[in-house]
């Protein structure tokens, strides 16, 4: 696997699971802090009854206390209103485990003041009745002590109420939080199926796809292949008995032009015969070698050398029809060939521009470096490139273009682009083509880079 591609994978992979763990941690999060704001909501709703309860009763209680000892003026009840009162003090200075806010504890100071005054109160009627022996009538001091004991209990709704305030403010708080939280998860959650989405269509472009594409290519060649190899020993059958009845017949019309003269007729029907036959040999050399191509001589050269030997070769005979052969772009890599075969590939895909130029154009030779799926390996290669500025290549030709017998030209074989092909592949390389309408062909020659 391409080294950059099990990089990104990586990245990939690493991105989804922390996503996964962010998520898994925002909801432990969410649960955790929606159990504790339950519980502190509960609390506070249960010190609310409690602050509101134990004020009212404490104070009611101390009422009827101070009442009792003033109606049957028993020690036992004052002792009890001393020790009630004292709880009650105790609590309002320190009512744990109420929590309370600033505003809460400003009534509890509030509070806690009138609750002084009551308690003076009490004991000033307690000094009255136990020392002046006035009665309870005489005792203006109790609608002071009720007055006080009111005030005490409307305190006591009042921070009730602030209380509860305080409740609703914690409840829309832990709301908003909640929320927070909720819209955190969501999107985590939609990272996470993107980086799912991102990772799956990278899966699919780098590897599925290549596979894919491979995959078509083989069966392609496989069929190609498989139709060689029976159109080849197709061919060199017919090959080996057609050349020997051709060389009889050369021999013979040889030896027959010698008995004729220039210029008559039967000489220009001879001189027909001679061309024909000639066709017939160029036409078995090319079967014998689409049927047996000669195994390749390496050698290595700089990528640029064939394409400039075929430059000075072909120039000077598409002049006349005002076809231009130039080198565009070059590299300095070099490639482990057989010039001559590959010069061979060159020549005819150059004849084949300039075919399909006509007049007036230009054939460009390149050589550029890629990297490409190579042998089903991905690797650094070099691709010769051979670019006109013709009419490109019509769909429905463009389907069988490399099928053998194939051909658009009045007089040709079909067999020019799968010897290419076949050269080629004997080379170690793979030949490939662009084409678009009215804008021309590129064909490639891809070739392992040789590296010294």
């Amino acid at each position: 696997m391409n080294p950059k591609v099990l990089i990104r994978l990586t990245v990939y992979f690493a991105t989804i699971t922390l996503l996964t763990a962010l998520i898994g941690w925002t909801a432990h999060t969410s649960w955790q802090r929606t159990g504790e704001l339950h519980d502190q909501l509960s609390t506070r709703q249960w010190q609310n009854f409690q602050i509101a309860d134990r004020l009212e009763n404490g104070i009611l209680g101390l009422n009827n206390l101070v009442l009792r000892y003033a109606a049957y003026q028993d020690p036992a009840d004052w002792t009890n209103f001393n020790e009630k009162s004292s709880e009650l003090r105790k609590w309002l200075i320190d009512p744990e485990p109420i929590v309370l806010s600033p505003g809460e504890l400003e009534f509890l100071k509030r509070i806690n003041s009138t609750y002084v005054e009551y308690l003076a109160t009490a004991r000033t009627i307690h000094d009255k009745l136990s020392t002046s022996r006035q009665t309870v009538a005489q005792v203006e001091e109790f609608g002071t002590l009720e007055k006080c004991s009111q005030r005490i209990l409307s305190l006591g709704l009042q921070l009730s109420g602030a209380h509860q305030q305080t409740i609703d403010f914690l409840q829309e708080q832990s709301l908003r939080s909640l929320d927070t939280m909720r819209y955190e998860m969501l999107g985590s959650l939609a990272a996470l199926l993107m980086a799912v989405f991102w990772l799956a269509a990278v899966v699919y472009r780098e590897m599925i796809a290549p596979l894919q594409v491979q995959l078509v290519e083989s069966r392609l060649l496989v069929e190609r292949q498989e139709k060689l190899a029976s159109l080849g020993m197709l061919a060199a059958g017919v090959a080996h008995e057609i050349r020997n009845p051709l060389t009889a017949i050369k021999a013979w019309l040889y030896l027959q032009q010698k008995h004729l003269t220039k210029g008559t007729p039967e000489y220009g029907d001879a001189e027909l015969i001679g061309c024909e036959i000639s066709r017939l040999e160029r036409i078995v050399k090319d079967f014998l070698q689409f049927a047996r191509p000669s195994e390749p001589e390496f050698t290595v050269v700089p990528a640029e050398q064939p394409l400039r030997e075929v430059q000075t070769l072909m120039q000077p005979g598409l002049e006349k029809s005002a076809i231009k052969v130039e080198i565009g772009a070059v590299v300095p890599e070099h490639i482990r060939v057989d010039t001559q075969q590959i010069k061979q590939v060159l020549i005819n895909l150059v004849q084949n521009a300039a075919d399909s130029i006509g007049q007036n154009g230009t054939v460009t030779l390149t050589a550029r470096h890629d990297e490409k799926r190579l042998n089903q390996h991905l690797s650094e290669v070099v691709i010769l490139e051979v670019t006109d500025t013709g009419k490109g290549i019509p769909p429905e030709i463009e389907k069988r273009l490399f099928d053998p017998f194939f051909t658009t030209k009045d007089f040709g074989t079909g067999l020019g682009l799968p010897i290419a092909a076949r050269i080629v592949e004997k080379n170690q390389g793979v030949l490939q083509y662009q084409t678009q309408a009215e804008h021309g062909t590129t064909f490639g020659i891809i070739l392992p880079q040789h590296k010294t």
